[in-house]
């Protein structure tokens, strides 16, 4: 029965990297919905921007559930063999939690100037979501920055 199951990843996998590459091909070869005029150059746009799009929202949605019920499920495992090591592991996730609020509360809801673009998504929170998604990447690099000067400090001076 195990061994059924041990597919399912894989398959799962492989259907979402087709449709993600059969949408990535209609996006950019899926023809034109138009042309618009920006500075007196004619800029093109792809018929399959909303579909392109939509399918990113869609795995990020996938991502970030799938990495929520890893972290839960690695939490209650570990909390039953090291409770210690576990209490560790969730102030880390809390605080990943509290860097990611206050990066919402920096990034701003005011509107986000876009040539050619006529619709809300680029004001209020969808604004401000890219602001603190911004944010949260610029102190994540600094972060993998620091990390791998202090590790190769660190193994630097242990030899």
């Amino acid at each position: 029965m195990k061994d059924k199951y041990a597919l399912l990843p894989q398959i799962t996998l492989y259907v979402l990297l087709a449709i993600g590459i059969a949408i990535s091909v209609l996006f950019y070869y899926g023809g034109s919905a138009g042309t618009l005029d920006v500075a007196g150059d004619a800029l093109n746009i792809p018929r399959f921007t909303d579909l392109f799009l939509n399918w990113n929202y869609i795995l990020l949605f996938l991502t970030l559930c799938v990495t929520i019920v890893v972290v839960c499920k690695t939490f209650i495992n570990r909390f039953k063999v090291d409770r210690k090591g576990a209490l560790k592991s969730l102030a880390i996730i809390c605080l990943f939690v509290l860097v990611a609020l206050i990066c919402w509360f920096v990034g701003s809801p005011e509107k986000i100037d876009i040539i050619g673009y006529e619709g809300t998504d680029n004001e209020g929170a969808m604004a401000q979501l890219t602001d603190a998604m911004l944010y949260f990447t610029y102190l994540l690099l600094v972060g993998v920055v620091v990390a791998i000067c202090w590790g190769y400090i660190y193994t630097r001076n242990k030899k």
